[in-house]
């Protein structure tokens, strides 16, 4: 008699379902230890989608030397951005709001929210990649909620709280690190390229 045994999900397939707003999928991969490296390569495929988008629209308003700095630019802020955001919304929905959960339950279920970024390599298409980045933006909060609140174990009110204190803190450092950047000489083309 044959074993059937259970494969894990493919990166594609969360990938997908994270984007519809599959919430069991955020309850499978808060449990799964082993996807720590799949949201992190969430993480960067929606940051290089960025940042490619970014890059194309820079080079496109005539300024293909600071198309590699917003490459490489919006590659470093989502994955700093990510470990920051994570580690603030854990912190804070674990100390101020009760929540239970690991730092790495939420890398995963808030690796995983990035997934809709994919779309942000579009962002360059004239006209139409503010709205695109507009949608996108709007899908990851949602996304992000989901993570929050299945990975703290939350109603959505301290969901939201969690959020939204969370998101302040995601700012300052995405802030600090556009100046870093920019003191280098690469931020100034990821900045132009939001």
């Amino acid at each position: 008699m044959t074993e059937l045994v259970a494969r894990p999900s493919s990166l594609t397939d969360r990938m997908i379902r994270a984007a519809r707003l599959d919430v069991p999928l955020y309850n499978e991969v808060e449990a799964d230890i082993t996807a720590t490296s799949q949201a992190l390569t969430v993480v960067v495929i929606a940051a290089v989608a960025s940042g490619i988008g970014s890059a194309i629209g820079v080079a496109i308003a005539g300024r293909p030397v600071a198309a590699l700095g917003a490459l490489i630019g919006g590659i470093v802020v989502g994955i700093v951005g990510w470990a920051a955001w994570s580690y603030v919304t854990y912190f804070v929905g674990t100390r101020f709001f009760g929540g239970v959960a690991t730092y790495g339950e939420l890398l995963r279920t808030l690796g995983f929210a990035y997934s809709p970024g994919v779309l942000l390599i579009l962002r360059f298409i004239p006209a139409l990649g503010g709205l695109i980045a507009l949608i996108v933006t709007i899908w990851q909060i949602v996304t992000g909620f989901i993570a929050v609140r299945e990975a703290l174990d939350f109603d959505n009110g301290k969901a939201v709280a969690t959020i939204v204190i969370g998101f302040v803190a995601y700012l300052i450092v995405l802030a600090i690190v556009g100046i870093i950047l920019a003191a280098v000489g690469v931020g100034a083309a990821v900045l132009g390229g939001m």
